[in-house]
C-alpha cells in the first residue's frame, strides 16, 4: 500500500496549472473574460476530478486518514503503551488489598524508615529519587513498595518485567516516554539481556540514552537527553546481577521474611479490605501458615474466607473455623504441605533420616530434582527440617518430632 505523507494532501487545485518552480500562482485581479478564458483551457478531466473530490467526503475523509507511517519509536512507544495497560490491568485485579502508604505498609521497619529520609530529602530538593534495587524472596512485597514509593512521591510508575525487554529498542521506548521524576520499575532485572541492561549504564548516570542510527561506515551515534527518572529493580537472586549494574544502585535494600505478628497485622488489615470478619485466633493460624511470606498469607486467607461462606455458613473467622480450611487444603501449622511431609516421611521412613542424594529422593516422591531443590527446600532449609551434607540430604530431629516419630529414633537416625 502506498503510504501517504501529511504534508502531501493538500485541497485540490482547480487549476490543474503550477509554474515552472512548482509554486502555486497567486491569485490576481484578473478581468472577468480573463477567468472565463482560463476555465475554458482547464482540462476537462481537472475539472470532472475537482469535482468528484468536493462531491466526495468519504473519499477526502479517507485521504486526510492516510498519515506518514510511524516512526520505529512511534510504534515501539504505541506497543509498550499497550502492554503497561495490560499489565497494569493484571496489578488492578488484586490492586484493593495493596498498601497505598508508607504508613499503611507492614514490616520492613529498617526500609521503610530509611525510605521515608530518601523521599523528604529528594521531595526538599525537587529532584528525583535515586535509583533502588530492592532483592530477596519473592512475595514479599517489592512490586508493593515500589507502587508507594511512587505515590509518595506524587509521580507515575511504570511496570515491566525483564523478559519484556528483549532488544535495546524495548528499554529506549521506555525511556524516552518517563516524565521528570517518572520511576521505572523492572521486576526480576537480573534476567536483563547483557545487550539491553548496557543501554542502562549511561541513562542511571547521566540521565542519556545513545542510539546508532544508520549501519557500516555511515553509522553514527545519537544522544538524548532523558528526563531525570528512578529506577527500581527488583529481584530474587542478586548474585546473578551484574557488577555495574548492581554498583549504578544509590540504594541496595534487602527483603527479610515477616514474624508472625507482622503477619498476623497484614491477615487482619486484608480481611477488613475485603470485608470478611475474622478475629484474632483466626488471624494468627492463618499467619502462622504462611511461611513468613504476605503473599502466601493473603491467598491463605481469600481460602479461609471461601470455606467460612459455604461451610460455615458465613459466619466469623475463628480460630477453629480457620484449623479447619487449612487442614482440608493441607497446610499443617507450620505451614507444610503434603509434597513437603512426603519429601519428610520418605527421607526418614526409607532412609533412616539420611543421608541420601537428591536424585535418589527425586526417584523415591516421583517429584522432579529441579522442583525438589528450588521449590521445597528452601524453607525445609530455613526452619530447620533438612540439612545439606556432602553425601546428600539428612532429616533433622526437629523434622522426626513434627511428624510424630519418637525422639530416640530420630537420634538414633541422625547418627
Amino acid at each position: 500500500m502506498a503510504i501517504i505523507s501529511s504534508k502531501s494532501i493538500q485541497e485540490p487545485n482547480p487549476e490543474g496549472d503550477r509554474s515552472a518552480d512548482g509554486v502555486a500562482p497567486q491569485k490576481s485581479s484578473a478581468s472577468a473574460s480573463e477567468q472565463v478564458a482560463s476555465k475554458k483551457s482547464t482540462p476537462r478531466s481537472s475539472k470532472k476530478s475537482a469535482k468528484n473530490d468536493r462531491q466526495s467526503p468519504e473519499m477526502q475523509q479517507a485521504l486526510d486518514l492516510l498519515q506518514a507511517e510511524a516512526t520505529p519509536e512511534e510504534k515501539l512507544a504505541d506497543r509498550l503503551a499497550k502492554d503497561t495497560s495490560v499489565e497494569a490491568a493484571q496489578v488492578g485485579a488484586d490492586i484493593n488489598i495493596r498498601p497505598k502508604s508508607l504508613e499503611d505498609y507492614i514490616g520492613q521497619k529498617d526500609l521503610k524508615e530509611l525510605l521515608n529520609i530518601a523521599i523528604a530529602a529528594a521531595k526538599s530538593r525537587s529532584s528525583a529519587l535515586d535509583h533502588l534495587l530492592l532483592y530477596g524472596p519473592p512475595g514479599l512485597g517489592k512490586t508493593s513498595l515500589a507502587l508507594i514509593v511512587a505515590q509518595e512521591m506524587g509521580v507515575q510508575c511504570k511496570i515491566t518485567s525483564a523478559p519484556a525487554l528483549e532488544r535495546p529498542r524495548d528499554v529506549a521506548g521506555l525511556l524516552v516516554s518517563l516524565q521528570q521524576g517518572d520511576i521505572l520499575f523492572i521486576d526480576e532485572i537480573h534476567r536483563l539481556p547483557s545487550v539491553t541492561e548496557e543501554i542502562l549504564y549511561p541513562a542511571m548516570e547521566d540521565y542519556r540514552l545513545d542510539i546508532t542510527i544508520g549501519k557500516g561506515q555511515g553509522a553514527r551515534i545519537r544522544s538524548v537527553q532523558l528526563n531525570k527518572f528512578t529506577l527500581i529493580g527488583a529481584t530474587t537472586r542478586i548474585g546473578a546481577l551484574s557488577s555495574p549494574l548492581r554498583d549504578r544502585f544509590g540504594f541496595v535494600q534487602h527483603f527479610r521474611f515477616y514474624e508472625q505478628d507482622e503477619l498476623t497485622q497484614i491477615v487482619s488489615r486484608s480481611a477488613k479490605i475485603l470485608a470478611t470478619p475474622i478475629d484474632d485466633d483466626g488471624a494468627i493460624a492463618i499467619a502462622a501458615r504462611s511461611r513468613g511470606t504476605p503473599r502466601i498469607a493473603n491467598r491463605l486467607l481469600k481460602r479461609v474466607r471461601d470455606y467460612a461462606e459455604v461451610k460455615a455458613k458465613g459466619e466469623q473467622i475463628t480460630g477453629a473455623i480457620a484449623e479447619s480450611a487449612l487442614e482440608l487444603f493441607n497446610v499443617d501449622p507450620k505451614g507444610l504441605d503434603w509434597i513437603d511431609r512426603k519429601l519428610l516421611t520418605v527421607l526418614i521412613e526409607n532412609f533412616h533420616g539420611g543421608p541420601a542424594g537428591l536424585d535418589t529422593l527425586a526417584a523415591a516422591t516421583g517429584e522432579d530434582a529441579h522442583t525438589i531443590e528450588e521449590v521445597y527446600e528452601p524453607y525445609l532449609l530455613q526452619i530447620g527440617y533438612i540439612n545439606r551434607t556432602p553425601r546428600g540430604r539428612v532429616a533433622t530431629a526437629a523434622a522426626w518430632k513434627h511428624l510424630g516419630y519418637p525422639v530416640q529414633t530420630a537420634i538414633a537416625g541422625l547418627l
